[in-house]
């Protein structure tokens, strides 16, 4: 059985929105797409060439699919560590309207998302990685079908756009994996889920 392990890029304030580029996603007037650009460094390359040595298969969700789409499959150098992984894998996209992908092997997923990405696990020898896909993510974890989960946090607050966790999100408690920083600052840190919350009390020293 495969894990199922998510890679995502949030600010300071939890914003994941249009981390690539300024016209990358819009959505709600925003204007500060393309922030993770200046933290950029060989540090971030590297560990992102690590991710990218491990895939299976990807899932992703519709938005984060069609930026994808329109991207990578221009990047024909066998030697990008990325495109050739994204090329050639399997890819699978959750989507109710999505009739016709046109990006070589794409599967849509549909139905009861529970039942659909546990099917798709059980029959992954290997990681199936989430990158971006916030949406998706958070449904993935109120689900507790998330493995692991790579969080990239940069030095930067935007005030504005999607966030990953928000209001009533499903409590969710994670062991902490493995951790760095970058040179320009970007925290990395692993996680796998462990559960729900535990919770206690802080109480006065005994002083008898």
């Amino acid at each position: 059985m495969g894990k199922l392990v998510s890679t995502l890029f949030v600010t300071l304030d939890g914003v994941y929105q249009a981390p690539g580029g300024r016209e990358e996603d819009t959505r709600g007037g925003f204007e500060h797409g393309g922030w993770s650009f200046p933290y950029a460094d060989d540090d971030f390359g590297r560990f992102v060439d690590e991710v990218f040595q491990r895939p299976a298969a990807f899932l992703l969700g519709r938005y984060t699919y069609d930026i994808f789409a329109s991207f990578w499959p221009k990047v024909t150098d066998p030697s990008d560590p990325v495109a050739s992984k994204l090329n050639t894998l399997p890819k699978y996209v959750v989507s109710s309207t999505l009739t016709a992908p046109e990006w070589d092997g794409t599967t849509v997923v549909r139905g009861d998302l529970a039942k659909e990405v546990t099917a798709l696990k059980e029959r992954t020898d290997g990681e199936l990685q989430v990158h971006g896909s916030g949406a998706l993510v958070r449904s993935l974890l109120a689900l507790g079908l998330v493995d692991t989960l790579h969080l990239l946090t940069f030095p930067v607050v935007l005030g504005t756009g999607h966030r990953l966790f928000t209001e009533g999100a499903v409590p969710t408690a994670f062991r902490h994996t493995g951790g760095r920083t970058t040179s320009t600052g970007v925290a990395i840190h692993s996680y796998d889920l462990a559960g729900r919350p535990e919770y206690g009390t802080f109480g006065l020293p005994d002083n008898t």
